[in-house]
């Protein structure tokens, strides 16, 4: 007698206890857990760089930035997600949790091979349910473009490319794609 396969789903107790421990990170979908690869030079200095206008432009107010350690988590018809953005912006007051938020007013993701397939589609219509979220933004690695989606404008992408101004409404911020680019080669 042949028995099915069963997998026993992951607790979201048990997912951030091993978080805790892992030197790998891992984002949790519904019960499964799936490994994080590492990050590119031009990867890290252009969330960096953004990072850090951000920061700049939010201090001293209600919303703080963070950067790639920091999750969000996402329940959704009852399951529960965690992702790890590359950058993040969180301005609730009662959105406190120690190791994510669940009301962010803007996300970044910067695209890399590894990641561009699940950032532009699985985390579109995932962060999309978020009922805080504004803006969901998109970097290229490879070039100067951002992928700007806005809850105001229905979710439509909106491309902004070269060295135009990236408008990121949703923190009343314009920056410069040659100032979220600078130092990176190509």
């Amino acid at each position: 007698m042949n028995l099915p396969n069963l997998k026993i789903p992951l607790s979201v107790e048990a997912y951030i206890e091993g978080e805790l421990r892992s030197e790998v990170k891992h984002e949790y979908l519904a019960g499964e857990v799936y490994a994080m690869s590492g990050a590119s030079a031009a990867h890290n200095l252009i969330a960096g760089n953004l990072f850090s206008a951000l920061h700049q432009h939010l201090r001293g107010g209600p919303c703080r930035v963070f950067m790639s350690d920091m999750k969000v988590r996402i329940q959704h018809a009852r399951e529960d997600y965690f992702y790890y953005p590359d950058v993040m912006v969180a301005c609730q007051p009662n959105d406190t949790a120690r190791y994510w938020r669940e009301q962010p007013k803007l996300i970044v993701e910067v695209l890399s091979e590894s990641t561009e397939r699940v950032d532009t589609r699985e985390k579109v219509f995932a962060f999309q349910t978020i009922p805080a979220l504004e803006e969901y933004v998109l970097l290229a690695q490879d070039r100067r473009e951002a992928t700007v989606f806005r809850r105001a404008e229905g979710w439509a992408a909106c491309k902004v490319q070269g060295d135009a101004l990236l408008e990121l409404a949703s923190v009343s911020l314009t920056v410069g794609l040659g100032e979220v680019y600078e130092g990176v080669e190509g």
